[in-house]
């Protein structure tokens, strides 16, 4: 069937798909499976429980909530009828609830017990919100199964109406209302269109070329547009979909499920071939000398075409050797990886790629719903580095200043109540404005170098690309997060929170005793370490890109604690605030 909005997937399963694990999902440590033929019972029983309480296209649904089947059923329920779905982050403060839930015009929102104590007094100053529906079993409160279970009750009534309502929803209409993660600023609603979802997923789905027996893990939160994108192109294929327990548990449950594929951002690939590397520190002789040999391969990784005989023997060799137990790590049958939501440095990308592991590094924004740019399976379009060629139907020009500039069916209706910011977003003759600056090498691969709005210039006019040196530093194991400071200053510094958990165990191959974060932070010889690692860095760059300070905080950076976004993206302006008596010792200033 032709598919052109997002819930023309059901149809698709119907034709194609019967299958008995369509969704799974830990509950008390056990996996269980949700089937296909489930999936579009509840789904259409949603409707009719939404249709039967009321509700009509345009109307606004809010769900806040971690991964869970519930969340397609819901998702499918709400499209069906042109409800909006309003995916929220479950890591929001409660002022930004308050701030999205009344702005987004929510008339419920379904949440997870774990999330209610948060949710129930915000909601109760909110008018427009007539009530809340829990996942799971409270007294207190009502369940969302009530929908389903009204809409069983009541098909027969709405069984036709509702075939009247599919029909009239076009490809253009208004599918989803998704708030930016809110790294430069407030968070901004983004409006995008079942053209805008389909068109993506579709372009993914032919380039993972994902079989309908294989297995994905859903690591990305729903409620973000990469994580959204990756589950329909996956539904798409007919993949069975497993959803990661949580952030902590994805070693694990890749050894439990062996994945075919799954989408991260690079904070969880760096994390993964630090814990490795870390492993390999532990070795002993010839084995930690095979070990690190092999890394030193995959450092060096290139594509066929510009590899050496030679090279591809070594690379065979440690394949074996070393690169074939990574792989098995992590399940033993990834074949291809998704990245996007940042810069993934190149180190990453190399040795995954020497490690057998295809990690297809992406471009794109909510606001493009969210794929612009990405790297193929093998050559000619395939350029390890850069971010990939444009996905079909989509266009892309350089502005002058150096702005990447985007047009095409990815491109977002506008953003919610706000005209003038919409405008803003566009240029004249309708390109859209991504706020990062690029280059397209061999007039085809885009390579983005930094956020426009995160650029800043010294006092002597030179300009600091922060997130080049930051994750520069961050190949360090001691170092967790880093934030590079000094807008209008002589110099650039740092504030650096380290890895603890690294920290640690380098203290107890030491015998230092000391479990405090702050007095960690007071001992010579570690404090030594993290002058050598800046110094070493500071050797390999112009004099204004060195890192002239830095204050290591006692700190760990999340999601929760605010300074990073759910995609562990910096939130500079968070961060800033946050710190501002630190960075006014580091530039020795009194404040305000």
């Amino acid at each position: 069937m032709n598919v052109t909005r997002t819930f023309d997937l059901l149809e698709r399963y119907k034709d194609k798909f019967d299958k008995p694990d369509a969704f799974v999902s830990k509950k008390n440590g056990k996996w269980v499976k949700v089937s296909s033929q489930k999936y579009i019972d509840d789904a259409y029983n949603f409707s009719y429980g939404l249709l039967a309480k009321g509700f009509k296209k345009g109307d606004k649904i809010a769900t806040i909530s971690n991964n869970r089947p519930e969340w397609n059923i819901i998702d499918m329920g709400m499209a069906m009828i042109g409800v909006v779905n309003v995916p929220l982050y479950t890591s929001l403060s409660g002022s930004e609830y308050e701030s999205i839930l009344k702005h987004s015009d929510a008339k419920i929102v379904f949440v997870e017990n774990k999330f209610l104590k948060k949710i129930k007094p915000i909601s109760e100053k909110i008018n427009a919100i007539e009530c809340l529906y829990t996942f799971d079993t409270n007294k207190d409160e009502a369940n969302w199964s009530e929908i389903i279970s009204l809409g069983k009750k009541s098909a027969v009534y709405y069984k036709e109406e509702l075939e009247k309502i599919k029909s009239s929803i076009k490809p253009n209409d208004f599918a989803s209302l998704i708030y930016t993660s809110g790294t430069t600023g407030t968070p901004k609603g983004v409006m995008l269109s079942h053209s805008n979802l389909v068109g993506n997923f579709l372009a993914a789905a032919k380039i993972f070329d994902m079989k309908s027996n294989q297995k994905y893990l859903c690591i990305l939160p729903l409620c973000h547009v990469g994580g959204r994108m990756g589950n329909y192109q996956t539904q798409y294929s007919g993949c069975s979909i497993y959803y990661a327990e949580n952030m902590g548990t994805i070693a694990a449950n890749m050894k439990e499920i062996r994945p075919h594929g799954f989408d991260a951002v690079p904070r969880i690939l760096e994390k993964i071939v630090d814990t490795i590397i870390k492993k390999g520190k532990k070795l002993k002789g010839a084995k930690k000398l095979i070990f690190f040999w092999a890394v030193k391969v995959g450092l060096k990784y290139k594509v066929a075409s510009e590899s050496s005989w030679f090279y591809k023997l070594k690379l065979k060799i440690a394949d074996k050797l070393v690169f074939s137990k990574w792989r098995e790590a992590i399940g033993g049958n990834i074949e291809s990886v998704g990245c996007g939501g940042a810069s993934l440095p190149a180190r990453i990308e190399r040795v995954f790629w020497a490690a057998g592991i295809k990690v297809l590094n992406m471009y794109g924004l909510t606001e493009t719903s969210p794929i612009i740019t990405i790297n193929r399976k093998q050559e000619p379009d395939l350029k390890l580095g850069s971010v990939g060629p444009l996905i079909d139907g989509v266009e892309m020009k350089i502005a002058k200043d150096g702005e990447i500039l985007c047009k095409g069916h990815n491109v977002m209706l506008g953003y919610y109540k706000d005209p003038e910011l919409t405008k803003k977003a566009f240029t004249d003759d309708g390109w859209f404005c991504t706020g990062d600056i690029g280059v397209i090498d061999d007039n085809k691969f885009l390579n983005v170098t930094d956020r426009k709005k995160e650029i800043f210039k010294l006092s002597s006019g030179k300009f600091i690309v922060p997130q080049k040196i930051e994750n520069r530093l961050k190949e360090s194991l001691f170092i967790e997060n880093i934030m590079v400071i000094g807008e209008h200053e002589k110099f650039a510094s740092a504030i650096i929170a380290p890895d603890y958990l690294y920290i640690k165990e380098w203290c107890n191959a030491k015998n230092i005793n000391i479990n405090n974060n702050d007095k960690l932070l007071k001992n010579n010889p570690l404090i030594a370490v993290f002058n050598k690692e800046v110094n070493k860095y500071n050797k390999t760059v112009a004099d204004f890109e060195k890192i002239n300070r830095f204050k290591l905080i006692p700190d760990i950076w999340s999601p929760t604690s605010g300074e990073l976004s759910p995609t562990l993206k910096l939130k500079r302006k968070f961060i800033t605030e946050k710190y501002q008596e630190l960075i006014y010792q580091i530039y020795l200033k009194k404040a305000i």
